[in-house]
């Protein structure tokens, strides 16, 4: 097939490239005419209890919580009288009608009025206050056009030693659009630059992924229409595209330029390229889409978006990669090594005699190889175990953000807890008696440790004829502090169930733990699926039980590290500073799943680009040892290369404000780079060696199963052909 289909695109190679330039073009002009609008998080999922409570709150107030953000007002102590001053207050007054003016639904409370309702409040010393602004919207783009007009007329506000923030993930600063892509395009052309010598070779594969992640972010926008998608959920298909797609490209066209090295014909070439690393690539992504669709087990919003931000962008770099790039190199042929580097030119096909010293080394003390790299894995994976899941908060953002400003004035002024209330939402069935028994809940509420204020009850309106009231208790701790989840535990434990009250509870703190125990209960489903699927293509690909069985096993180890690197930066505080981290916190809820999926997929890469060369040599040669030598030996360059590229484009996630995304890529980056050192160079061939002809164990009763490589008989009865050899190489 892959024979096939090389030969179509080379005699059509002209119709391939305008077919694809078309299609770019047609997308991201749809994509931009026609895409769709993105949601701000995952916390009011229906499944959870604080899903359920917020969905009520909003039924009964007639309006959403997502509209809903506070525009904070702080002053110097030195101000006489604090926000009530009347040069304050005549801004504010004024800022108030400016917000009118720009639109007539967008409504700030008076924040001079009586607070009585919650919906304004002044600190203790006057220092600092802050009152409700509504932002209706009926989709994201008119919501950020809005936004935008308030923060410039806030421009305007000009009280002495005085300034106005706003509280609300809507008002956050954006960093610059395409920064960290820019950043992470540049670095990865700077290594394809490095391991190819000359500038058109390193600039096909990048091409290739820029091809591909077009029109995969386009067809995500337009696929935002029907499908409830996080606003971070383009940035992660362009940046596991360009990742996943550059190495796709490297690997395809490293056999190529080997190719015309050992005097193939261009067509040949492209055909040998194809044959060969072209099923690696087509076996590599196919893994990456398992374990990227495991996501689907997890339901809810989550599980869809983030398997088509994720598919999106690695199907689309490998279709590009199947089709594109063998297009072009049938075009560009034996000019793909033109423009070289001065000092960077390489020799196509290297021997690799540094990895063969090295596999050498490794291969004589197997055991030592083992235990060293397990040592690493284990010291890495320690922090692991102190895993805690949640949201991040305004605190984490740079500091000069408004939402970051407006974060620290309100813990000034009211207490770290005012910057996440927690709201009780009840359904009162006997009208005064619930009242009196909300009332009562408020009074044990308000000698409870842990609890600042306790409103009185608000009534919010009626949900099917049923009033509906609700507290808002203010925490002594912020909304990401490990005590603020302790209340909430005793609240829901002890408190709710005296009350008699069919009480829920919601807020920042309980969102982020209620999503976090969803996640966590789906959590050994989706490892299963994804292990499942990975072990029945890698024992098919490879026609062994033995090499799917190890890859799993070292994967999560890999795994383990990267969690643990992770936990150690945003939960311990390691070196936050130099990422940028506001201060330490849960990790994202959504992080580890996400990250499972995705670096589980990628390590499968890896292990199919090594091992399939490991696997053609044992083939040709029948000596486990040699094989494992020769293997590493014709991988280590496009392998160091791939990783290096990779660690660089996920690391550059680092560079958005988005917590979540921050720990994204760190955890990316650390897992591709402990798999293509510790794992790849370290463990696999160590293993290999120990295992020698038993990697390669394929029972008898297996051997009519066919081969998704073409080869039918067992792996473990080497043939001397060469012909068989390159109809067995995936790699």
């Amino acid at each position: 097939m892959f024979t096939s289909v090389a030969g179509w695109t080379v005699r059509n190679r002209w119709s391939v490239v305008a077919g694809w330039a078309v299609a770019l073009v047609s997308c991201v002009v749809l994509a931009g005419i026609f895409g769709g609008d993105s949601i701000t998080n995952f916390a009011d999922d229906e499944r959870t209890e604080s899903g359920r409570a917020l969905a009520t709150l909003n039924a009964a107030a007639g309006g959403s919580a997502a509209d809903e953000a506070r525009v904070v007002v702080s002053t110097a102590p030195t101000v006489p009288g604090g926000v009530r001053n009347p040069a304050v207050r005549a801004e504010v007054d004024a800022f108030r009608e400016r917000i009118t003016a720009v639109d007539p639904d967008t409504q700030m409370a008076d924040l001079y009025t009586a607070e009585v309702t919650g919906d304004t409040a002044i600190s203790s010393d006057a220092t600092v206050g802050y009152t409700t602004l509504t932002v209706p919207a009926q989709s994201y783009g008119e919501r950020a056009d809005l936004v935008a007009e308030i923060k410039d007329a806030s421009s305007q506000f000009d009280a002495p030693d005085s300034r106005v923030n706003f509280a609300g993930d809507w008002f956050a600063d954006e960093a610059p659009a395409g920064m960290g892509e820019a950043i992470g395009i540049g670095l990865a052309m700077i290594i394809l630059l490095i391991a190819f010598g000359t500038v058109i070779a390193a600039g096909l594969p990048l091409v290739t992924a820029l091809f591909g992640v077009g029109v995969g972010a386009s067809v995500l926008l337009l696929l935002q229409n029907v499908v409830d998608t996080p606003s971070f959920a383009v940035s992660l298909t362009a940046m596991l595209g360009i990742g996943v797609g550059i190495d796709y490209a490297l690997l395809i066209l490293t056999r190529f330029r080997a190719a015309l090295a050992d005097g193939c014909a261009v067509p040949d070439a492209v055909l040998a390229a194809m044959n060969t690393a072209g099923r690696s690539v087509a076996f590599a992504g196919a893994t990456v889409t398992i374990a990227i669709a495991g996501l689907l087990t997890q339901g809810g919003v989550i599980g869809p978006t983030m398997t088509l931000a994720g598919c999106a962008g690695v199907l689309a770099v490998m279709l590009a990669a199947l089709t594109l790039l063998p297009a072009l190199l049938a075009i560009i042929g034996t000019r793909v090594n033109k423009l070289a580097i001065p000092g960077l030119r390489t020799r196509p096909g290297a021997d690799g005699a540094l990895a063969q010293r090295w596999s050498r080394t490794v291969q004589r003390h197997p055991w030592g190889g083992v235990l060293v790299a397990l040592a690493i894995l284990i010291v890495l994976t320690i922090p692991a175990f102190d895993l805690r899941l949640g949201f991040g908060d305004a605190g984490n953002r740079p500091a000069q953000d408004t939402t970051r400003i407006a974060y620290d004035d309100l813990a000034r002024g009211f207490g770290a807890g005012a910057n996440g209330p927690l709201y009780l939402v009840t359904e009162l069935p006997d009208g005064a008696g619930g009242v009196a028994e909300l009332d009562a809940l408020a009074t044990r509420l308000e000698g409870t440790d842990g609890v600042a204020t306790v409103s009185p009850p608000i009534p919010l309106g009626r949900v099917d004829g049923t009033p509906v009231a609700m507290l808002s208790v203010t925490p002594t701790t912020g909304p990401q502090d490990a005590e603020t989840l302790d209340l909430v535990h005793r609240i829901r434990a002890d408190l709710i169930p005296e009350s008699g009250l069919p009480v829920e509870l919601t807020g920042a703190a309980v969102g982020g733990s209620d999503f976090a125990e969803l996640t966590l209960d789906r959590l050994p489903l989706m490892v299963a699926v994804v292990l499942i699927c990975s072990f029945l293509l890698l024992a098919l690909a490879f026609r062994s039980l033995v090499v799917p069985t190890k890859a799993i096993v070292m994967n999560l180890l890999s795994l383990g590290a990267a969690f643990g690197v992770i936990v150690a930066v945003f939960q311990w505080g390691w070196g936050m500073e130099l990422i940028g981290v506001g201060k330490i916190g849960p990790t994202e809820a959504w992080v580890p799943i996400v990250l499972f999926a995705v670096a589980f997929g990628l390590a499968m890469d890896y292990e199919v680009f090594l091992v399939s060369r490991i696997r053609e040599r044992y083939l040709a040669t029948g000596d486990p040892t040699t094989s494992v030598t020769e293997g590493l030996a014709k991988t280590a360059r496009v392998i160091t290369a791939a990783a290096a590229i990779m660690v660089c484009v996920f690391a550059s996630f680092v560079f958005f404000d988005d917590r979540g995304l921050k720990a994204m890529g760190l955890g990316l980056a650390t897992a591709v780079f402990i798999d293509a050192t510790v794992v790849r160079m370290l463990l696999v061939p160590a293993t290999m060696e120990i295992l020698g002809r038993h990697n390669w164990y394929w029972p008898s009763w297996l051997s009519r199963v066919p081969s998704l490589d073409g080869v039918h008989r067992s792996a473990v009865e080497p043939d001397e052909s060469p012909a068989v050899s390159t109809r067995a190489d995936v790699g």
